[in-house]
């Protein structure tokens, strides 16, 4: 926009859309947090990386990917691993395909947290979330969020293209 234009401001119904949005954006992410730690010990980003180590293959990731998915910054994502692997949760080893790459590695212990946080997750996405809206709405905002996402992260097809979609389980 230059500087000269006029903003284009929000009509009302695009304003009685953000405003909720943002309240949505800003309590979700401390409630999660916070039923997450009262349960697991956990922040809800922790419990993504380990559900997403869970999902894969083997249950190794590259921290990088893990980064470049959907996780933030490499500098935030290696912090994270180094503090999971502190609780015995998480291992780091060389890529054995390319050294010059560190991979996560899920442990039993980080398999067995996640199995057991797994349903009470899910039970805080639904009291949190889910419960409150109908299987119409639910589609919708699958929908709504793929094309922000898709709008505004590369790959972002990646953050939501998940092994047991659906199922809400870790996969052996």
């Amino acid at each position: 926009m230059a500087i000269d234009e006029e903003p284009r401001w929000l009509d009302d119904d695009e304003m009685a859309a953000w405003i909720p949005l943002m309240g949505t954006l800003i309590v979700l992410p401390a409630q999660l947090d916070a039923g997450m730690q009262e349960v697991a010990e956990l922040t809800q980003f922790e419990y993504l990386i380990l559900a997403k180590l869970s999902e894969t293959q083997g249950h190794t990731v590259r921290i990088s990917d893990l980064a470049g998915q959907w996780f933030g910054s490499l500098s935030r994502v290696s912090h994270l691993i180094k503090r999971l692997e502190g609780r015995g949760w998480v291992r780091r080893e060389p890529d054995p395909e390319d050294g010059r790459y560190t991979n996560a590695i899920l442990t039993e212990a980080g398999w067995a947290k996640i199995v057991a946080t797994a349903p009470h997750q899910v039970e805080l996405v639904r009291r949190l979330m889910l419960d409150h809206l109908t299987r119409a709405q639910v589609r919708q905002l699958r929908t709504v969020a793929e094309r922000i996402l898709a709008a505004n992260v590369p790959d972002s097809e990646l953050l939501y293209t998940v092994p047991h979609a659906g199922r809400g389980r870790p996969r052996q």
